[in-house]
């Protein structure tokens, strides 16, 4: 599952809300791309820092051209986002979609840091989740939902369905990590671990709990909220793609 396949979703749900012109729907369509671009971009740096030799079953940037290409190379990626978002010309969207860029840049620096307090640590697990995941999915919900109609509570709405989501697919990621296989991620597992990264699963475990348990269940808690804020909108063929999307998130297996 990639966000540009619920950026698409909610392209579709928005509008069915009010009625946009093309150009509008456009315009929200283009918000699936660039977070797909910032996406990718991240990845990409990502795999620089993690020193990862493989993504998705394949190669990696750095792993083909070297450390310095596989910067350039997301810097690159992150420019053509950033031309796309500005000839959007709304500058309330173009503030939300910076947000996601900083929020990826903190997590970052959250990751290389850690808290001595056990309940310290979990919040900062989740706060680093929020900025490195969540904040692109719930941003770009919001984005799209300002595009579509003019009721800042829809905003609001559609900002927690996708910062919901977003954490629980993190959380799904960091269980899967201790759960699946190289070939089925398409990446190496246990990598956090490996980097001396403290995910749920390890966080839980460390208060002699079932730590991949406990993390699911967590997982379905963010998810439940989810469907929550979701359901707050008129019923529509949309809403319940979004509600759909929501239990995706907790079944995926790679």
């Amino acid at each position: 599952m990639s966000y540009c396949n619920l950026m698409k979703s909610l392209t579709s749900a928005f509008p069915n809300m009010y009625r946009v012109s093309r150009n509008v729907q456009a315009s929200q369509r283009a918000i699936a791309l660039i977070a797909e671009m910032i996406h990718t971009a991240s990845l990409v740096h990502d795999d620089v820092i993690d020193d990862a030799s493989s993504r998705r079953g394949k190669h990696t940037v750095n792993k083909i051209w070297g450390e310095k290409k596989a910067v350039l190379a997301g810097d690159l990626i992150l420019s053509a986002a950033s031309i796309a978002l500005a000839r959007i010309g709304n500058t309330t969207v173009i503030s939300i979609l910076t947000q996601v860029i900083e929020d990826l840049v903190r997590g970052e620096f959250l990751q290389l840091g850690s808290k001595e307090n056990e309940n310290e640590r979990f919040a900062h697990y989740l706060e680093k989740t929020f900025k490195k995941t969540a904040s692109l999915i719930a941003n770009s919900c919001k984005a799209v939902s300002v595009l579509g109609c003019p009721d800042p509570a829809v905003h609001e709405i559609a900002y927690q369905y996708g910062k919901n989501v977003g954490i629980a697919f993190q959380l799904i990621d960091d269980v899967l990590d201790f759960t699946s296989c190289s070939d089925q991620m398409g990446k190496p597992t246990s990598a956090d671990l490996k980097l001396g990264l403290a995910t749920g699963p390890v966080l839980f475990a460390c208060q002699q709990s079932d730590g991949v348990q406990q993390t699911t269940y967590l997982a379905q808690r963010y998810c439940h909220e989810a469907v929550r804020e979701i359901s707050k909108l008129r019923p529509s063929p949309e809403r319940e793609a979004l509600i759909q999307l929501s239990e995706i998130v907790l079944t995926r297996d790679k």
